[in-house]
């Protein structure tokens, strides 16, 4: 499903965030990225669907070019991946319908959309999407009145409803409370259960360890290992990974 080669990325004047990161993820696959901060995930997934123009390298989405593509192939690409941030980014004074109804702004005739006019059939996706996650009830709430926990679930539903391929998600639990932490982590559960390919960037290294069919050790920009969790996180093989882990497990986070 994306085929990943050389991807460089340089920052002006030469920060290198990556460096010649390799990497294919098969459809269906949950690739967990871990890695201290500054490690380069968040500019990992930002280049795989161009929010951050790479320097150098090639990514491929179902054999078509991303980096490189034309803005109009490029619209057509991106409405295949669905991407959520750490930051909820919520209209705060309007309804969760109509946030998550902003996922389908790439669908529908740009003007009637612009007076919050949406056919049918995207109101009742939205409301099947909402019903998966446990905010069915939620539709003509401000979002300003839900939890943080709430907020992010819809945050989740508004990429959902985009029917991508693809699901690019950036630290979604690091501005969650503790206590709010499982329950978005059981939504992103129930999406690999049904089979949404995910790539991932996270500290949650037990829900790594419990949930990934591949881990992806990121380390100053360079991929230093890759594979099963079991092998990753269990028998790593690189000293700067056993470094990495020895400190979470001293944090009580592994």
């Amino acid at each position: 499903m994306i085929h990943i080669r050389g991807l460089r990325k340089v920052f002006p004047p030469d920060t290198l965030a990556l460096d010649g990161v390799d990497l294919d993820i098969a459809a269906g696959e949950f690739v967990m990225v871990i890695g201290q901060s500054g490690a380069g995930k968040t500019t990992l997934l930002r280049c795989l669907n161009r929010l951050v123009e790479p320097t150098t390298g090639e990514v491929l989405l179902n054999g078509s070019r991303v980096t490189g593509a034309p803005p109009e192939a490029l619209r057509g690409l991106r409405r295949q991946i669905g991407v959520i941030f750490q930051q909820f980014n919520l209209v705060k004074r309007a309804s969760v319908l109509e946030n998550v109804l902003a996922g389908r702004l790439a669908h529908v005739p740009g003007f009637p959309s612009l007076l919050g006019r949406f056919p049918h059939r995207d109101r009742d996706l939205a409301i099947v999407c909402l019903r998966m996650v446990g905010l069915e009830d939620f539709a003509d709430r401000r979002a300003d009145t839900l939890s943080g926990g709430e907020q992010q679930r819809v945050a989740i539903v508004r990429a959902l409803v985009s029917k991508p391929g693809l699901m690019l998600l950036d630290e979604v639990t690091s501005a969650l409370d503790p206590e709010l932490v499982g329950e978005v982590l059981g939504v992103i559960r129930d999406l690999k259960a049904g089979g949404m390919t995910m790539v991932i960037a996270t500290h949650e290294m037990g829900f790594a360890r419990d949930v990934a069919d591949v881990v992806c050790f990121l380390d100053g920009g360079v991929v230093l290992e890759q594979g099963p969790p079991a092998e990753i996180l269990g028998r790593p093989q690189q000293p700067r990974t056993r470094q990495f882990l020895q400190r979470i497990v001293a944090a009580g986070r592994l």
